[in-house]
Order: structure tokens, then C-alpha cells, then sequence
């Protein structure tokens, strides 16, 4: 018999595979399931980057194993993308990493800068990677409170002195998930002058940046002056181009903080097969209507699952971001209880608003990756419970 390690046998179960495996139990039930749990874009990816990694496919020279830090034609690509869109420059020498999917360099990051007794600042809903990988690299997880009525933001000026002291890194992510809730310069602005003050790493995971619905685009944390000096931030190509299961991503920012992450991956990983990443160049080069096609389905898909959702008495959190959708859970239920009721009674697939950390019970995540009239049945099938 083998025993797991100390810190395997600490970790809470990952939520998703939880949930993946209570979907199977009711599949091989026969249940017609809705499935609105995790966030998996059901959109194809747009057909010029497929064609793209079609045709580099066939070149040889990337059958061979790849470079560490990422094709230098990628790095470059992702810094003509972020001065683009958040007028923002970066060195790709120095100051772009590309990541085997953003999961992959969160969770790697703190092992180039927590050491055991490291406190991390972890916000609460949140993803659960952000704890995970503090515990892997043996810091400990300081819980920031995310609640509604201070905007899902963080207080991070009310951290005690002596967490302060022990204090490594700070995660951000805005628009947030679970909540899908947006952050304002000034909350950066703020978060930055913190930071500084206090010699603390901001981590900003900024997966969702172009799933937005209102007039006002959300920001990178680099477009504060100074942001630089503290900040590494996280991004993706899954979200933002449907590109989920190719594994594609990217760290950039502070030429140390990506150094340290660099040093990891170079002992842990190869890097991303170099076909995946021509192809990326092809995503991050596409006009900007690509996008926005993308984005008229989910706003279509919110508008109209929020109206129905109020029609049925539960109350979501509106917000002009993300494919989620942040819902309470009708009086009398934990989050809990009232998933599985609708995994039960309903058939249908949501995630508990406890599976993100304890300050998120009370509420359920609805995931708008599927067609709107499958959104709409799950909405008349929850109307049949009479709540």
C-alpha cells in the first residue's frame, strides 16, 4: 500500500472532476443531461486558425521538441496582441512566457518564489488553482473574501500586519470567475501602490478579458503606470478563440517574475508542441469581427437565460462580462444541496458556489456553453420544481 504525500492528502477534491464524475453516473442512467458546469466553450474554433494548424502540422521542423519559453514568431505575436488591444509594450525576449494552457503556469508559478511558510493571498470564490499550487509549493493560502456588496473585490488593505510580513503573491482575476464580476483602474491602481509599498507579487489571471458585453473593454493590470515593477499576468487563447483543448497560453510582464516562472518550466515541461503555437499566431492575428461573432453568442445566450432565470424567481448578479452567469440559491438550500436537486429532479449540470471556497456559498455557477434553447429548456425544467 502506498501513501500519498502530505501535501495530496491536504488538497480538497478538484471540483471539476467531482462534477465530471456525477455527470458519467447519470449519463449511463440514460439521463438527457443539460450541462452547465464547467466552462467549456461549445463554439468551434474559428476555421482559419484549424486550417493554420492544419498546414504546420505538416512542417517538419515542428515534430522536434520545442523551445522552453516559446516560439520567439508566438512571443512576438502576443506582444503585438496586447499593444493591440491594451496599447501596452512588451520585450518578447524577456518579457513574455508562453504557458501549455494558463492552468499550467498558475499553478507552476509559485514554485519560483514561495517558499515553505509563504503566505499567498488567495481570493475566495475562486479558481481552485490559485490554493492548489500555493500547496504545492508548500506556502500557505491566506483567504481575501470576495463579496457582492464590496463588488466581488478584494479588501486587500484589511491583510493583518504580520500576514503582511509573510505575504509572497496576490492572485487577481478580472472579470472574475465564478462571479463575473469586472475591476476598475481604480482598483488596480490601488492594488499596484499596495503592492509596491509592500513588496508583494501581483498575479493577474486574465483568461476572460474578451468575453465582455458592455461598451467599455475590460483591462490589462499593465496598463497602470508601475505595474510592471510587481506584476505578472495570465492569459489564454481557450477563452477568448474557443480554444480549450489545444493547451495555449501565456505569462507576461515583469522580466524577473517570468525568468522565475521560466525556470521552472524549464525543468519541468518541453514546451508547447510548435504547430499549436503557429497556430496561435494565426488566432491572435484574426480580425477583431471573429471575436465579436463570439461574443454576439454569449451576449444573445445571457440576455436571454438572466430574463428567463428572473422569470422562474432566483436572482442572478449582473455583469457586463464572462460566460458565467453568478445565481443565489433560493432560500432554505445550501449550494450544495440546491445543485444536486437540480442534477436529481432537473438533470441538469451546475457548479456549487462552495466548490470555489467557502465564501461562495449561497450562490451556483451557470455556465452559457450551451445553445440558447437548451439554456431555455434547463430554465422550464426549473420551473417544474415550483420553487
Amino acid at each position: 500500500m502506498f501513501e500519498y504525500a502530505q501535501r495530496i492528502k491536504t488538497l480538497p477534491p478538484y471540483l471539476f472532476a467531482q462534477i465530471d464524475q456525477k455527470k458519467r453516473e447519470k449519463l449511463q442512467q440514460g439521463v438527457d443531461l443539460i450541462d452547465l458546469g464547467v466552462g467549456d466553450p461549445d463554439i468551434p474554433t474559428p476555421q482559419p486558425i484549424v486550417e493554420a494548424m492544419k498546414r504546420a502540422v505538416e512542417k517538419p521542423e515542428h515534430h522536434r521538441y520545442p523551445s522552453y519559453e516559446g516560439m520567439l514568431s508566438f512571443r512576438q505575436a502576443v506582444a503585438n496582441w496586447y499593444k493591440r488591444r491594451f496599447g501596452v509594450d512588451l520585450d518578447p525576449n524577456t518579457e513574455i512566457v508562453t504557458l501549455i494552457g494558463s492552468k499550467e503556469g498558475i499553478a507552476h508559478f509559485p514554485l519560483a518564489f514561495v517558499n515553505p511558510g509563504d503566505v499567498v493571498l488567495c481570493p475566495d470564490p475562486a479558481y481552485p488553482v490559485y490554493k492548489i499550487g500555493t500547496i504545492f509549493a508548500g506556502g500557505e493560502p491566506y483567504i481575501l473574501p470576495l463579496k457582492e456588496e464590496n463588488g466581488f473585490l478584494p479588501d486587500f488593505k484589511s491583510v493583518p500586519k504580520d500576514i503582511l510580513k509573510r505575504a509572497k503573491i496576490i492572485w487577481v482575476n478580472y472579470p472574475n470567475n465564478p462571479t463575473s464580476a469586472v475591476a476598475e483602474e481604480s482598483f488596480y491602481r490601488e492594488l499596484i501602490d499596495w503592492a509596491r509599498e509592500n513588496n508583494i507579487i501581483v498575479a493577474s489571471d486574465l483568461a476572460y478579458s474578451e468575453i465582455y458585453f458592455g461598451d467599455k473593454k475590460p483591462m490589462s493590470i499593465l496598463q497602470v503606470e508601475g505595474a510592471k515593477e510587481v506584476a505578472i499576468e495570465f492569459h489564454s487563447l481557450s477563452k477568448t478563440f474557443n480554444m480549450t483543448g489545444w493547451r495555449l497560453g501565456m505569462a507576461v510582464g515583469n522580466k524577473d517574475l517570468i525568468a522565475g516562472l521560466g525556470k521552472v518550466k524549464t525543468n519541468v515541461d518541453s514546451g508547447q508542441f510548435q504547430a499549436i503555437q503557429e497556430a496561435g499566431i494565426t488566432a491572435l492575428s484574426l480580425p477583431e469581427e471573429e471575436v465579436q461573432k463570439i461574443r454576439d453568442i454569449y451576449r444573445e445566450r445571457r440576455n436571454a437565460m438572466i430574463k428567463a432565470l428572473e422569470d422562474v424567481g432566483l436572482e442572478v448578479y449582473k455583469s457586463d462580462a464572462t460566460f458565467y452567469l453568478w445565481v443565489k440559491v433560493p432560500k432554505g438550500y445550501t449550494s450544495a444541496e440546491f445543485v444536486s436537486l437540480l442534477l436529481d429532479k432537473c438533470g441538469i449540470v451546475c457548479t456549487p458556489g462552495n466548490g470555489f471556497g467557502q465564501y461562495g456559498e449561497g450562490y451556483f455557477r451557470i455556465s452559457l456553453t450551451v445553445p440558447t434553447e437548451r439554456l431555455l429548456e434547463a430554465v422550464e425544467r426549473i420551473r417544474g420544481l415550483k420553487l
